[in-house]
């Protein structure tokens, strides 16, 4: 996606909050910011014009290689268990390949149980990880 329209911003209203409830959706401009960027990557799925679900796909390079994270997927409540999450990621997972990533990371609410089989169905691994989070303000 190169151009957010008013229907990608009218989706992100739909399924953000479907995603956490402590954040708000984007706006138009914070879309295009995220579009624009050259680390990231939104990636959407449509069927018949309505978007069903999305993603964001970061990379970016370290000394040690290019990283890659999978971030914010969504899948509209209605579209669960059809394959968008899995057709989601596996698009991400060859983006990532592509730009030469040798991993990619993501997380997941242990909550989310049906995301989380998800991951692992499709060959993520758990990782045996410390996750820290510092918060501004």
């Amino acid at each position: 996606m190169t151009e957010v329209t008013d229907a990608i911003v009218e989706a992100f209203d739909r399924l953000i909050p479907q995603l956490s409830s402590s954040n708000p959706p984007p706006s138009a401009e914070a879309l295009q910011a995220l579009v624009d960027h050259d680390a990231s990557t939104l990636l959407v799925a449509e069927e018949d014009g309505v978007v069903l679900g999305s993603l964001t796909l970061v990379l970016f390079p370290i000394p040690t290689a290019v990283r890659a994270w999978i971030e914010d997927v969504v899948v509209d409540g209605d579209a669960r268990g059809k394959g968008v999450g899995e057709a989601l990621n596996r698009r991400a997972l060859e983006l990532a390949a592509e730009a030469g990533a040798k991993t990619v990371d993501l997380t997941s609410r242990p909550s989310r149980e049906a995301a989380n089989r998800l991951y692992q169905r499709i060959g993520f691994v758990a990782r045996e990880t410390n996750v820290y989070r510092y918060t501004f303000g």
